[in-house]
């Protein structure tokens, strides 16, 4: 624990601290004791969704042809996938907080893993629909529970420092998984993706049995069942501070899934990119977000985590207003969009990691609670916007703009919300 001396680093309170647990090599949490192993595995557990999402978009036509199905219904099955997510996360959070966090966590990716399967065997639209919503609930669960097996480890600077770190290099997955997805379909047929998700889903299962410790002791669980799980959300949501960063981290990602869900759109439709062209700017785009969040975790403890969100925020509105202005006066010039959708997603490598990072500091008592309170309004904000974005169809992207201009406010007001009490003297609450 910290001395009667010692502060807080900068945009983490300083009060309410958990005690800190020994990681595997010994050492106490929050002194730079987490193994690259377990980062590493931590950042395999998150990148399952964007993989099993990008892998999987560039096959709808085929998998339209192939299970006689509508290009409507092709696409609820992304929507159920999201839908998953989002109550994985709120129900595995809280029961990883009841039961310990490495046999929930086992069994998630098991789950996954023959979701995967049955994604992959799939006789017809129905069966792929709800074999992807058990799939992405599976997927939800274990992202929530390696958010918490960090939490437990991990306090202050460290924290923040060590979620930017998850973030940059889980965003390699954005960038590989269409390009690996497309390959696929060149090579050989759409049910690959699946079963290659299968196989990553062994390796996860692996990878957790031999690197991740078991985080929670059973003197810090906590008993009770469904009722103690409503109490700790309350609690959770009486927080002021976790709540604003929530809304900050669910606003970025609604606006990052605004620009995944149209930019196809905009770039090949509107301005005639081709497929290639367009794969190589979404990469772009997501080395960008990848070396922002590396940029934030470096200035964790040095600059005021607060302050780099709002240096993010400014950009991102600015970036959507542009948008805005290109789509309704000049029919959505090439060079707008691709400076737009640039300028969105590094910025949200300066938001969303660092908002995550604050709101699980803001609740360290119920740390799967939170984690999974914050990874249910992602992906619940990820599935609303989606459908919203493509409103203009194929057109328009003034839909879009407004969006990418919403969740900026939204993000903004999160973030006033979340600022820190003053004292008599002027002086920000720790």
């Amino acid at each position: 624990m910290r001395g009667a001396g010692q502060q807080a680093p900068p945009g983490v309170p300083a009060q309410g601290r958990r005690p800190r647990v020994a990681s595997r090599a010994g050492a106490p949490a929050g002194t730079g004791a987490i193994a690259p192993a377990l980062v590493a595995t931590v950042v395999f557990l998150t990148a399952i969704a964007p993989l099993a999402t990008d892998m999987y978009v560039p096959a709808f036509p085929a998998v339209a042809d192939d299970l006689a199905a509508t290009a409507t219904e092709v696409q609820l099955t992304l929507t159920t996938f999201f839908v998953g997510m989002a109550l994985g996360q709120l129900v595995g959070g809280p029961v990883s907080d009841q039961r310990g966090r490495k046999r929930p966590l086992v069994a998630a990716v098991v789950v996954l893993t023959a979701a995967s399967v049955a994604c992959a065997l799939a006789p017809g639209i129905g069966v792929m629909m709800a074999a992807r919503a058990v799939q992405g609930f599976a997927g939800g669960w274990a992202m929530v529970v390696a958010r918490a097996v960090v939490v437990d480890l991990a306090s202050g600077a460290q924290l923040v420092r060590v979620l930017n770190v998850i973030a940059a290099v889980g965003g390699i997955a954005p960038i590989a998984g269409p390009l690996l997805g497309a390959a696929i379909l060149q090579l050989t047929d759409w049910r690959v993706s699946f079963w290659t998700l299968a196989g990553l889903g062994v390796a996860m299962v692996l990878a957790v049995l031999v690197v991740v410790p078991e985080t929670l002791p059973p003197a810090r669980r906590r008993g009770g069942g469904l009722r103690a799980f409503a109490g700790a959300g309350r609690q959770v949501l009486r927080n002021r501070r976790y709540v604003g960063y929530v809304l900050v981290a669910g606003a970025s990602m609604g606006a990052i899934f605004a620009y995944v869900s149209t930019s196809a759109f905009v770039l090949q439709s509107m301005n005639g990119l081709s497929p290639v062209v367009y794969s190589l700017d979404f990469a772009a785009n997501a080395l960008g977000m990848t070396l922002a969040a590396l940029v934030a975790a470096r200035l964790a403890g040095r600059v005021r985590t607060r302050r780099v969100i709002a240096a993010g925020q400014g950009p991102a509105l600015a970036a959507g207003l542009a948008m805005l202005a290109g789509a309704l006066l000049f029919d959505t010039p090439l060079v707008v969009a691709v400076v737009a959708f640039f300028v969105l997603m590094t910025t949200a490598g300066l938001i969303g990691p660092n908002a995550g990072a604050l709101a699980s500091a803001e609740v360290p008592e119920h740390p799967g609670t939170g984690s999974a309170v914050l990874g249910f309004v992602q992906w619940l904000a990820a599935g609303l916007v989606a459908p919203l974005a493509g409103l203009g169809g194929e057109r328009s992207a003034v839909p879009m703009a407004v969006l990418m201009i919403v969740c900026t406010v939204v993000s903004i007001a999160g973030l006033a919300l979340a600022r820190p009490r003053t004292t008599r003297a002027g002086v920000p609450a720790a």
